[in-house]
């Protein structure tokens, strides 16, 4: 039998934090998880260097069924209070654009200032302990492990989402949540690429690997960013943010060229420089592979001067905006989030305890708050985990 003062499922980004801030303030500690490895989306973030967080966070930056319920976690303890401790532990950093911070080195900094901090407070971490049975007592909870039996007043829920099974997701949070009283919004993939099918596919057969800025837009909600062609569909950073939004079945709206307004552009070409194919001007505004594949499609060719209003304003059709349905995403196999989980009505967003079981805490990917690419979830990983830490 082992006793603690709070038992964390889960070490990721927020089971850490709340861990460090626990044991901070002097509780008995220990964090438990399935995994041979701590912290695994941390280790992969960001291609290696972990987009730790995004200066600029703030509820805006999230998608909830209440929207105003991360505020007060972002506010206490917001992005500047992170990267304080990464500049402590003299991490090196850098900005990215709209101030998306990373590792100069490896995202490995991060998890070992982590890991470092909760060993330095007196947390323990138990890895390769799944949980087995887990039951509420009046005490608080009991739960066992292959290697022990468990007792403890506080429990805290930080085992994420379903996305990117291969390291380990599983719906044990959502599990424990519904067995307490706990109510779900439905799941499902977010930060994921679009898959396409049929002419679809056969469309951007070839233009895999091809990339350009793009504006993409789903309903009234509309990103600016990196655009990129796969094998298997749509991807890049503009496709990623837009999927979160995006309803099986909605069109999307492509922005091809969203600096231009290509129409006129072209017909200006057409006045000033008359005798150049119409595929090297298109090609000034496209890449080579993606203007070529336009031109097969509306069959022009020739010098710019030959082409009508009504001949560029077809061609300008299928860029701006190129309108299409997905067919689907790649899912949780690659997606970086997961949208949904457990419903935040009945949960203190001071605290992160449930109003409806004493004790049990839900924090992270695992409440229904999922934020925008580029630091945004990181952060709210942070701010969720300190916030329950505070509490414990």
């Amino acid at each position: 039998m082992a006793k603690f003062d709070a038992v964390i499922i889960g070490a990721g980004a927020a089971g850490l934090m709340c861990a460090i801030e626990a044991a901070g303030r002097g509780r008995k500690v220990v964090v438990l998880d399935h995994a041979k490895a701590p912290a695994e989306k941390i280790r992969i973030s960001g291609g290696g260097r972990c987009n730790f967080t995004h200066l600029e966070a703030s509820a805006k930056n999230y998608i909830s069924a209440n929207p105003h319920f991360c505020k007060s976690a972002l506010k206490r303890f917001g992005p500047w209070d992170f990267l304080d401790r990464v500049i402590a532990h003299n991490i090196p950093w850098h900005h990215k654009a709209e101030n998306q911070l990373f590792c100069d080195h490896s995202a490995m900094d991060i998890i070992d200032m982590l890991l470092n901090e909760l060993r330095d407070k007196g947390g323990e971490l138990w890895l390769q302990s799944p949980v087995g049975s887990l039951d509420k007592t009046p005490e608080g909870f009991r739960l066992t492990t292959p290697d022990a039996v468990i007792e403890t007043s506080k429990l805290v829920l930080a085992t994420g989402g379903l996305s990117i099974p291969r390291m380990g997701a599983t719906g044990l949070a959502y599990e424990v949540a519904q067995r307490f009283g706990h109510a779900l919004i439905p799941t499902r993939a977010g930060l994921v690429p679009f898959t396409l099918g049929g002419e679809k596919l056969d469309y951007i057969q070839g233009l895999s690997g091809v990339s350009l800025s793009a504006s993409v837009r789903s309903g009234k909600t509309v990103f600016e960013d990196g655009f990129l062609f796969t094998h298997r569909g749509l991807s890049g950073p503009a496709v990623l943010q837009i999927s979160s939004y995006w309803q099986a079945g909605q069109a999307i709206d492509i922005d091809l060229c969203p600096a231009t307004d290509l129409l006129a552009a072209l017909k200006d070409r057409r006045r000033d420089t008359a005798r150049q194919q119409i595929s090297t001007v298109l090609g000034d505004y496209l890449p080579s592979r993606l203007s070529e594949r336009i031109l097969d499609r509306t069959g022009l060719s020739g010098r710019i001067a030959d082409l009508s209003d009504k001949q560029l304003a077809a061609l300008t059709a299928l860029i701006q905006p190129w309108t299409l349905i997905p067919d689907g995403t790649e899912g949780y196999r690659t997606a970086e989030v997961t949208l949904g989980g457990v419903d935040t009505q009945h949960i203190s967003s001071q605290t992160m305890e449930s109003q409806l079981c004493a004790g049990l805490y839900i924090i992270g990917e695992a409440l229904d708050v999922t934020g925008w690419l580029g630091g945004y979830n990181f952060q709210w990983a942070w701010s969720s985990g300190w916030a329950a830490g505070q509490s414990l």
